[in-house]
């Protein structure tokens, strides 16, 4: 089958983790996440992002945080005056705090992302994705307090990125900006950012862009043609890109896109615990090659990552996700449409 299945990155962490975050217990949380991606149907499968769970915040999902705080020159301790600092950017305003305080020329620290990757490769036979939060969702996170501007601080951390991803050959390995959606603006230096990051990448170059999810809420706002500037120069084989929530009257628009660019389809909202039917994800996968033609679509999958939803209702998407790709496939072989 041309049109494969794959997950976004983050699923709900598995109760027992709470109590016992060891690295025994890790390993078996991650074990069944990735089975329970194999039972489903997954074709291309993760890790769940567990790796990057913290059971002292265990209301986030580690996407931020965990990158931040393990790299050098930034202190995730500040005052009054700094979170003041943070909160006066307008465009970070769904946090409440930065995520750090770049006091000076940001290094690898002890981030150690091989790592991870090789923990989790050992627990699957399944073609495997890895995720990484791009530089631009990061640099917007933190506070500076030592390059003076954004991209400087964007540079320095795609640098980090870059290294750190070049040791990894995972089968996909994928970038995820949720920020860039709602600042088009920054399209620029954030182009040159993660093309240094891309670079390095020496397997299948995903990029995921999506709006935000934070409790069923979308973060940021915008439209995907503001964005074909960026989408068009970043040095990509595939997109995940956001759209079961948002409607599909925007798919148009990627008929801009380079034809040697594949596209990632979401079709699973992952801000409504109802689980859609196989049905309604064939027609989404038809009414898209339709639009941009079958050989466009390289992916199905969720908009964004289950981590706010529940198990159960996590599992039973990713399954109508596999059986509707498998309807779609289906009618098309009887000449149903």
């Amino acid at each position: 089958m041309s049109i494969q299945t794959t997950v976004v990155g983050s699923y709900p962490i598995p109760r027992w983790l709470y109590g016992d975050s060891s690295k025994t217990t890790l390993r078996d949380a991650v074990a069944v996440v990735l089975k329970t991606q194999e039972l489903a149907g997954i074709d291309l499968v993760a890790d769940g992002e567990l790796n990057r769970f913290d059971p002292s915040h265990p209301e986030t999902n580690g996407m931020i945080d965990y990158f931040v705080s393990r790299m050098s020159g930034v202190k995730t301790r500040y005052s009054i005056t700094d979170i003041e600092a943070f909160r006066a950017d307008q465009g970070m305003s769904f946090r409440a705090a930065p995520a750090g305080i770049v006091e000076s020329e940001i290094g690898e620290g002890v981030l150690n992302l091989s790592a991870d990757y090789e923990f989790t490769r050992n627990l699957t036979t399944r073609p495997l994705k890895f995720t990484c939060t791009g530089p631009h969702m990061l640099a917007k996170t933190v506070t500076d307090r030592h390059y003076g501007s954004y991209d400087k601080v964007c540079t320095a951390i795609a640098e980090v990125l870059r290294k750190q991803l070049e040791r990894i050959p995972a089968d996909v390995v994928q970038v995820d900006e949720a920020n860039i959606s709602g600042h088009p603006e920054d399209t620029p230096w954030a182009i040159e950012a993660l093309n240094h990051v891309l670079g390095g990448i020496q397997t299948t170059r995903a990029v995921h862009i999506c709006f935000g999810n934070y409790g069923g809420q979308s973060i940021q706002k915008g439209f995907w043609k503001s964005l074909l500037p960026l989408l068009n120069a970043l040095q990509v084989h595939h997109y995940v890109l956001e759209f079961a929530r948002r409607g599909y009257e925007e798919l148009p628009v990627l008929k801009d896109l380079d034809s040697k660019i594949g596209i990632g389809l979401s079709v699973v909202d992952i801000k409504d615990n109802e689980v859609e039917s196989a049905d309604l994800i064939a027609s989404r996968i038809e009414n898209a090659c339709k639009v941009l033609g079958e050989e466009r679509i390289h992916y199905i999958h969720p908009d964004c990552g289950f981590w706010m939803l529940q198990r159960s209702v996590a599992d039973r998407k990713m399954k109508a996700l596999s059986d509707g790709r498998d309807l779609f496939y289906d009618r098309k072989e009887s000449g149903v449409e």
